[in-house]
């Protein structure tokens, strides 16, 4: 039996909420776990890349067997259960093949999640921003959550009750994973979808793609590094929290505020205008760090470096793949961006960390996102603002 609309959307906001604690854990602290079992930066590079790894391929796979099945809410209830198993792991695993063996499997099923969620959100809103904002920013909220508590908790406890932490997050995941709503049916008169070869030819989505897989490659020193990066020049665990939380605040504001947003600026103008900040974030933080009050006000650049360049590239996604293409598209989406430049990313700073240092790799984090906006302010038509 289906849940009643209210408790379906309560559903929504408490997996996104989980979903994002769990973020909140991993990408501050991962890297530091890491350094502090004394692994190399090259292995860190890596561990910290699976989770993007796995969303080259995996997302994709579960998207085309939810659209082909159509049993969304069974695969996400194997993906809950199979990823809170999977990091259960982590208590044991201590080795760099033990860690690489056991985050490699249990992201395969937490990398299902996200996609199918998006469809399921973006389906039953029937593409309201406005409302997909407000439900989304429960994920915002998890991040700033989890963030915050775990890096008091890191300073009082030690580092070493990451992995027991992470393990409590997926199980909240696991349990809204389950109590999660099916995906409304397609109307029966619904025209039928152009195929999902001629949605990948149009020019737009390929440069919108394009884009974001740069961004999330531009990404790669900041996920896998920043919170070394920082602590290397003297701040404290609990700094890190306040840190990620800052960006995080900046990333609610515009959630909130999207829908006002595409009122007065074109969905186009949105997107290019997020890396031209995140060239701007990316050098205050590599020429910065040392003080304080510039690296709080580069977080602030997240609004732009994720918040705005996710929405917008969600609303094109939901414009180009439509009806049985949705969690496809979602997939493909979230594999172009988070999945193929995020673990790109992640392993090419992990290879020049010691050799380049922090400022130089955050230099070129800034040259990439400064290539994404010429490729795509070159390409993207202004199609959106003549609509």
């Amino acid at each position: 039996m289906n849940p009643s609309p209210a408790a379906g959307l309560f559903a929504i906001g408490g997996f996104y909420f989980c979903y994002f604690a769990f973020t909140g854990l991993f990408q501050p602290y991962w890297g530091v776990y890491l350094a502090a079992l004394s692994f190399p930066a090259w292995q860190i590079g890596i561990l910290t890349s699976l989770t993007q790894i796995n969303r080259i391929y995996a997302p994709a796979i579960w998207g085309w067997l939810a659209d082909r099945t159509g049993k969304r809410s069974l695969i996400l209830r194997v993906a809950g259960l199979g990823a809170v198993s999977g990091f259960i792991g982590l208590l044991f695993a201590h080795g760099f093949w033990g860690m690489f063996s056991v985050v490699l499997l249990a992201t395969f099923f937490w990398s299902a999640a996200l996609p199918l969620v998006e469809a399921l959100t973006m389906t039953r809103l029937r593409g309201d921003s406005g409302r997909y904002a407000r439900l989304r920013v429960w994920g915002s909220i998890g991040f700033i959550v989890s963030s915050i508590i775990a890096g008091y908790w890191i300073q009082a406890k030690g580092v070493a009750v990451l992995p027991m932490t992470v393990v409590a997050v997926m199980s909240g995941l696991a349990i809204y994973a389950w109590l999660l709503p099916e995906a409304p049916a397609l109307p029966a008169n619904q025209p039928q979808a152009a195929g999902l070869g001629q949605i990948l030819r149009r020019r737009e989505i390929q440069v919108v793609f394009l884009g974001c897989f740069l961004m999330l490659l531009a990404h790669g020193p900041y996920y896998s590094f920043y919170s070394i990066y920082i602590t290397q020049h003297g701040l404290s665990k609990s700094h890190i929290g306040w840190l990620w939380t800052v960006g995080v605040l900046a990333e609610v504001v515009i959630f909130l505020v999207m829908p006002w947003l595409t009122r007065r600026w074109s969905m186009r103008s949105l997107f290019l205008s997020t890396f031209l900040v995140a060239a701007l974030r990316f050098l205050l933080i590599g020429w910065g760090v040392q003080s304080l009050a510039i690296l709080l006000f580069a977080q602030l650049g997240h609004a732009f470096s994720f918040a705005i360049s996710h929405a917008s590239a969600m609303s094109y996604v939901h414009k180009h793949f439509a009806g049985s293409h949705q969690a496809k598209g979602q997939a493909l989406y979230i594999g172009a961006s988070f999945g193929l430049g995020g673990s790109l990313g992640g392993l090419l700073a992990g290879w020049g960390w010691d050799v380049l240092g922090g400022r130089l790799e955050f230099t070129l984090a800034a040259l990439v996102a400064l290539t994404g906006w010429i490729v795509c302010a070159a390409v993207l038509r202004r199609e959106d603002q003549a609509a």
